[in-house]
């Protein structure tokens, strides 16, 4: 079984950078894809940005595009959200996922499979 941690998550202010990370461990890991969501409470799970394990395509949701990067580390099996001029509403549980099933997108919740516990990221103005 995998299990995927994530870490990196905090209190910051508006127009900080911040930087998450999604660690998968357990059996051979080779995943389709990997990604990030977010949920605020009373909402639903949001897409923020997912990778393609092996050619390293990357997806964003439109609220974060060109503020949030993700990429990977495939020899590590990591994978990491840096979190650019963050503002408030990007205050939210930031999941990581993983697609280990066959599937041709990975910009949907259910295309994911395996999902970390989450980490809080909380921006002040």
């Amino acid at each position: 079984q995998v299990l995927l941690t994530e870490s990196g998550g905090g209190l910051v202010q508006a127009g900080d950078s911040l930087r998450l990370s999604c660690a998968a461990s357990g059996r051979t890991f080779s995943p389709v894809g990997m990604g990030w969501f977010r949920q605020v409470p009373g909402k639903e799970r949001q897409f923020v940005a997912s990778i393609r394990w092996k050619n390293n395509s990357q997806y964003y949701g439109r609220p974060v595009q060109g503020r949030f990067i993700i990429s990977r580390d495939n020899d590590r099996n990591v994978i990491y959200l840096q979190m650019n001029n963050v503002v408030p509403s990007d205050t939210a549980m930031y999941y990581c996922a993983a697609v280990q099933r066959t599937s041709a997108t990975i910009t949907f919740e259910d295309d994911y499979d395996t999902w970390g516990q989450g980490t809080q990221v909380t921006v002040s103005s």
